[in-house]
């Protein structure tokens, strides 16, 4: 990492190059003070981790949708990661292009931006669509690695207004959210842009014409950051928090950089003391390279193994070929879906899920049936879910669940053995993962789980039936209903004189979030 004197330096140096926007609060775009003078943050770790808290929105809302749509919708080829493939010679995305397109020095990346015209794009529909789903707050994509923003930038003159759709996307999603009474998130992955299209540099394409901005500072490799790539990530995001106000910015992996680092603490500290201002609870979402205290931990497409001390999240896609909308995509089922979200939110966790629109703005007619099927179960369940804490276990059962970045493409066969708590006050919510004919013991209420606790009510959520129940030295012995209360994944509710567990082990842990490439 750079000494404190020469990054001071050599950012200042830059700042006639890389303004914030009109609405910023200072022309020094290093400052962490926000428009309205709060500087209860200051850019350093010890300073954030003693004044930040997750909110309760966060802690409580449990699910949120990801939304990746822009440019890249357009091929709809192999994933979204198409403008930079396409240029790295002999890909699939790269033999495609010149069969589809032509040569990349006459049909470049940019030239799929007039063809992304979002025709049907319908922010209300959108937002609607996600709220019946039992989502409490979105996450569109304001720019991706492509460099093409999906909102009024006065920093960035390759976007959505100005270009392609001519709209504010994250403006009018950001107005419908709010309608709704849904929290409004974005996401930011400027900082990748700066190596994105560098497999453009090794033969005759438009990448190398140095007035296209859109393709980023052509940089060799991502671990070649410097001050510059680190200012202009802070004045993006500076702009994004000034004019939208968001209450999460997720961000990819790469802000774990060392050098990046001091740049991303600023923005921290200025993001937190704008949010001071606003009266609103603030979330930042990073993959790795951050303290837990300071920021909240996300996992790619994957799940963690033990309760965590602090509130994390999941970010995972409906599709499991990518991220955005493609031809011939194959897209997860619901059950597969809540099954996640149960085992994620008993280790106190959310779950972000993702959805790739098309190019002309419509969602695909398998993705909308997903997000319906799973808020119909949380319509059942939702009391289980919304507003929990994790108990001292977060479950038990044989089965062993996926762990681990990248691992939640294959779903698992759940036995009714395997079981996920969560908790609310002195009630205990056991969610069986299957369903039985015959009984079903939770080990954990054995004679020590129990301890002096006394059960005063048991049911099954969505269940007017009579659930018999037995405690015994083994275990809580409980009955199925007769009839299912819901399609997959059954809810006991188990309310206590007082909460149990306070003799058994507490399986919680305080480990950072290590990405895995």
């Amino acid at each position: 990492m750079k000494k404190k004197a020469v990054f001071i330096l050599s950012a200042l140096a830059l700042l006639s190059s890389c303004k914030p926007s009109a609405s910023s609060s200072s022309d020094d775009i290093l400052s962490v003070t926000s428009p309205e003078g709060t500087a209860v943050f200051q850019d350093n770790w010890e300073n954030i981790g003693a004044n930040y808290q997750c909110p309760d929105w966060f802690t409580d809302a449990k699910f949120g949708i990801f939304i990746h749509w822009g440019v890249y919708s357009v091929p709809a080829f192999k994933n979204e990661w198409y403008a930079r493939s396409m240029y790295v010679q002999g890909s699939d995305e790269y033999k495609h292009h010149l069969e589809k397109y032509g040569k990349h020095t006459d049909f470049g990346y940019k030239d799929f931006i007039p063809l992304f015209k979002a025709e049907k794009f319908d922010a209300h529909e959108w937002v609607s669509l996600f709220k019946e789903a039992g989502a409490k707050y979105i996450v569109p994509v304001a720019e991706h690695h492509d460099g093409f923003a999906m909102y009024d930038s006065d920093l960035n003159p390759w976007n959505a207004v100005k270009m392609g759709p001519k709209k504010d996307i994250i403006g009018l999603l950001k107005t419908e959210a709010e309608k709704a009474g849904l929290v409004f998130g974005l996401s930011s992955h400027r900082l990748e842009n700066a190596w994105f299209y560098n497999g453009g540099m090794l033969f005759p394409s438009d990448v190398q014409d140095s007035t296209l901005s859109i393709y980023g500072f052509r940089l060799p490799e991502s671990d070649k950051y410097n001050d510059e790539v680190g200012l202009d990530l802070l004045a993006h995001t500076k702009e994004l928090v000034d004019k939208y106000q968001p209450q999460l910015i997720w961000f990819d992996w790469t802000v774990g950089n060392e050098v990046i680092r001091p740049y991303f603490n600023k923005f921290m500290a200025y993001y937190y003391n704008c949010a001071l201002d606003w009266g609103k609870g603030v979330v930042v979402n990073t993959k790795e390279g951050y303290p837990t205290n300071v920021q909240i931990g996300d996992v790619e497409r994957g799940k963690l193994d033990k309760i965590r001390k602090y509130p994390w999240q999941t970010d995972t896609s409906v599709g499991k070929k990518a991220w955005a909308y493609i031809d011939g995509e194959e897209n997860k089922t619901p059950d597969q879906i809540v099954h996640d979200l149960i085992d994620i939110v008993s280790k106190n966790g959310n779950l972000l899920l993702n959805i790739g629109p098309r190019a002309d703005g419509t969602i695909t007619e398998e993705q909308k049936n997903v997000l319906l099927a799973i808020g119909g179960w949380l319509k059942v369940n939702g009391e289980a879910i919304y507003g929990s804490r994790p108990w001292v276990r977060s479950g038990e059962g044989s089965t062993k669940s996926t762990s681990g970045s990248f691992s939640d493409n294959t779903a698992v066969a759940y036995t009714a053995q395997d079981i996920r708590f969560t908790t609310k006050g002195n009630t205990l919510y056991a969610i069986v993962l299957n369903w039985s004919d015959k009984d079903v013991l939770i080990h954990s209420l054995d004679k020590t789980g129990l301890g002096d606790s006394k059960i005063s009510a048991v049911s099954m959520l969505g269940s007017d039936e009579k659930i018999s129940w037995q405690a015994t030295d083994k275990g809580l012995k409980l009955s199925f209903p007769e009839s299912k209360p819901c399609a997959f994944a059954y809810t006991f509710k188990i309310t206590f004189d007082k909460m149990a567990g306070s003799q058994l082990e507490n399986e919680m842990v305080d480990v950072p979030m290590v990405h895995a490439d």
